[in-house]
């Protein structure tokens, strides 16, 4: 067997584990594609489940959508086709157009997106309560550091551990603050969030 044929089952062998993996189990393989470059990804990655890739790119909105999309198709021609591509990003004060065409973008091309409007933040308040008034980023941190009984570091890798056990929580309320606007408008309603629903997507291969 030559180089090039023991290189290429040994990476098929690596991408049916990832699809399969421990419990012989058919998984869906899923990337997660995140604007921040730390936060959000150390979060993800706490999951640590072996059929999700999660990238942070330091994009935003639109061009976070669509260098997913690059990704997505890369994906497709290494022949590691995802299951599931999500775009992680916030609200932020980014130009409503971009932020609106990001929406759009995905539904495009097939992905799903898991926003959060003003801060990824918001998602972790929900872990120890319900806010439904909108917040600065300011606040954002200043609640978080009191809750977590230390002060909030942004990039920390620590947070998912130290919340995690609240998840089911934090979803319950993510719910019931989308169920607060009749006509969910991403740009508008602050706060809110759809991470929940990639959380939910993902707790099916825990």
């Amino acid at each position: 067997m030559g180089s090039d044929d023991l290189y290429r089952r040994k990476r098929e062998l690596k991408e049916f584990k990832r699809r399969v993996g421990t419990r012989g189990k058919d998984r869906d393989l899923i990337l997660i594609v995140c604007e921040g470059e730390k936060t959000e990804p150390y979060y993800f990655k706490g999951f640590r489940l072996t059929n999700v890739t999660v990238i942070g790119t330091g994009f935003n909105t639109q061009s976070l959508v669509e260098k997913a999309y690059d990704l997505k198709t890369q994906a497709i021609v290494d022949k590691r086709r995802y299951d599931q591509v999500w775009c992680v990003f916030d609200r932020d004060s980014f130009n409503p157009e971009s932020y609106n065409n990001a929406f759009f973008l995905a539904d495009k091309y097939q992905m799903r997106v898991a926003y959060s409007n003003e801060a990824f933040e918001i998602w972790y308040l929900l872990h120890f309560n319900y806010y439904d008034a909108a917040l600065s980023r300011e606040q954002y941190i200043d609640k978080l550091s009191y809750l977590l009984g230390h002060k909030y570091e942004k990039n920390s890798p620590s947070t998912y551990n130290e919340i995690y056990k609240y998840q089911d929580n934090a979803i319950q309320r993510a719910v019931q603050l989308r169920l607060r606007y009749s006509s969910p408008n991403p740009e508008k309603d602050n706060p809110s969030t759809t991470v929940h629903l990639l959380i939910q997507e993902l707790k099916k291969w825990i």
